[in-house]
């Protein structure tokens, strides 16, 4: 058979069922293939958001997502998004056309160097330059995306080994993982300092998502907080009353006060990133140790204090402490007590009724309309951290959000992506006019692949974060934040057979959720919000700035 019959064949033995991509030149003869394959294949207006979509279908469902595109323009079209799924460990393949082999090096037309390109951006990679290969590149990247620390793998496919023949029986190997590095010899100084702790917390990132059982059982039976970050939203229901929300630069008061007086972090597939755990943002107690468990070793030792560190999967991590612990722990009440108080006192009641709108008011509504199986997406910005801050989210892999790489105009493609994983369910898109803007064009594959997504749109009018810095810490001088000649983004929807719905009054956000989930296509509510308010708090991560408290009154 053809390279590109067995592409297709393996692709489908790994049970891969959607492929996003956007055809040329040099991967025609795979489009021609795909034409009578069992692989849904959703083309995107545009490379990048392949990737988005294949990262939002990856987020959702718990399967690497797939996405392709042609040699040159099409490939470097597609770094944004394998960078986005890099940064945030997604489990992703993406191949690329390429020329010939024959004038690799040559400058051919549409010809780039991509395995060098998506080199620091990806996993690891491959280019096929014997097709005979191909079954082993794929089989391989199909379980290196997905086997310890996940994340994209890029397979490079000369056009000419595509159109190769292959030896049929190369596709019958079988292609072994070496087993992943454990390295539990810390496991029993680690129980004993969970032991002697006063004021345990949990921090749980978003290595921790296949773990959520595991990390509701550890708190339960140590009575201990949970600080969430913004890729661990729904590890623990945002309801839980010992879930204090997430920790970092515009997290909640309560998940910040119960870091600062824990004496032992335990944390679950974090990496203690710059905007999650600052020198205001980190625990204070002069004893204050760490059981830090992760598969990825690199992420050890970032936080500077004493740790016990334990190198497994998350899950079977929690649940042999749990196992040692349970005999004969007995749990901090008063600890419990206290960090419930927090929650309680950070409990913000943001239905203000205030016009222009304020976003507060935007994710109370919202809060008040999805139900625990609505997926939600953010953009990158304000959108993002205000959706982060006030919503509830009870169940993994509900909120999908760049985090690590924050990459504008994510929301609307990884919707669409995740629609096509979870067509049962409701997906929302929580944007702004910049990031909308950016990604606009694939309301077009929303509508003609009947991927019906709602898009929430905070319609402020400026590029809402930097102009925010720029009141706050640059003397109000705003410089090329205000987003002149914004569409009319109603009639935008409309033109691409979308519907539209404007909102300018409070009153008339939750009629305008309910009509654009039940019409039953994509819909933009364009919400108008007002351009002065901030995301606040706001907790610097210079221990000499004070806190910018704005409109929350958290007080102990």
């Amino acid at each position: 058979m053809k390279g590109t019959k067995a592409l297709v064949t393996m692709l489908e033995r790994k049970g891969v069922d959607t492929l996003f991509g956007y055809p040329g030149g040099s991967v025609i003869p795979i489009y021609d293939e795909l034409y009578d394959a069992n692989l849904r294949h959703i083309l995107v207006r545009h490379e990048q958001c392949a990737a988005h979509m294949a990262d939002g279908y990856a987020r959702a469902s718990g399967r690497p997502g797939v996405c392709l595109a042609t040699s040159g323009p099409g490939a470097t079209n597609l770094v944004t998004g394998v960078a986005t799924a890099f940064a945030d460990s997604v489990p992703m393949l993406a191949f690329t056309g390429q020329v010939g082999t024959g004038s690799l090096g040559l400058g051919a037309f549409q010809e780039v160097d991509a395995y060098s390109v998506m080199m620091p951006i990806t996993k690891h990679n491959f280019r096929v330059l014997d097709v005979n290969r191909l079954p082993h590149a794929v089989s391989e990247a199909w379980e290196i995306c997905q086997t310890g620390r996940p994340g994209p793998v890029h397979i490079d496919l000369p056009v000419d080994q595509m159109n190769s023949q292959v030896d049929e029986s190369v596709l019958d190997e079988e292609y072994g993982i070496k087993p992943l590095c454990e390295d539990l010899s810390g496991f029993e100084e680690a129980v004993q300092w969970i032991r002697a702790a006063n004021r345990p917390i949990i921090l749980v990132g978003g290595g921790a998502v296949n773990a959520y059982r595991e990390v509701m059982e550890l708190s339960e039976l140590l009575q201990a907080p949970v600080d969430t970050t913004l890729m661990s939203m729904g590890v623990v229901p945002s309801t839980y009353d010992l879930c204090m929300g997430p920790l970092g630069m515009h997290g909640r008061m309560s998940a910040l006060h119960a870091m600062n007086e824990a004496d032992l972090i335990i944390s679950v597939g974090s990496r203690f990133s710059d905007r999650t755990y600052s020198q205001k943002s980190r625990m204070r107690s002069p004893d204050g140790r760490v059981v830090h468990i992760d598969l990825d070793a690199t992420e050890f030792g970032k936080h500077r204090h004493p740790a016990v560190n334990l190198q497994c999967d998350s899950a079977k991590a929690v649940r042999m402490l749990i196992e040692a612990l349970r005999p004969s722990y007995t749990p901090s009440m008063d600890w419990a007590d206290r960090a419930r108080l927090f929650k309680k006192h950070c409990a913000c009641d943001p239905d203000f009724g205030c016009t222009p709108i304020v976003p507060q008011k935007v994710m109370h509504e919202i809060n008040r309309f999805i139900g625990d199986d609505t997926i939600v997406t953010t953009d990158v910005g304000q959108n993002q951290m205000w959706a982060m801050h006030f919503l509830d989210i009870e169940k993994p892999r509900r909120f999908l959000s760049s985090g690590t790489f924050g990459t504008m105009g994510y929301g609307l493609p990884a919707a669409i992506g995740a629609k096509a994983a979870k067509p049962d369910m409701d997906v929302m898109a929580i944007t702004g006019d910049g990031g909308l803007q950016m990604v606009m064009q694939e309301l077009a594959t929303s509508l003609a692949e009947d991927l019906p997504v709602t898009v929430v749109l905070l319609n402020n009018g400026t590029l809402g974060m930097v102009r925010q810095w720029q009141k706050l810490f640059w003397n109000e001088r705003y410089s090329a934040t205000t987003l002149r000649c914004d569409p009319d983004f109603v009639k935008l929807a409309e033109s691409f057979g979308a519907k539209g719905i404007r909102v300018e009054r409070p009153g008339e956000i939750a009629d305008a959720l309910k009509e654009a989930r039940d019409c039953g296509r994509t819909c933009i509510v364009d919400i108008t919000v007002d351009p002065d308010e901030h995301v606040l708090p706001m907790i610097p991560a210079d221990p000499k700035e004070d806190i910018v408290m704005g409109r929350c009154g958290f007080r102990i």
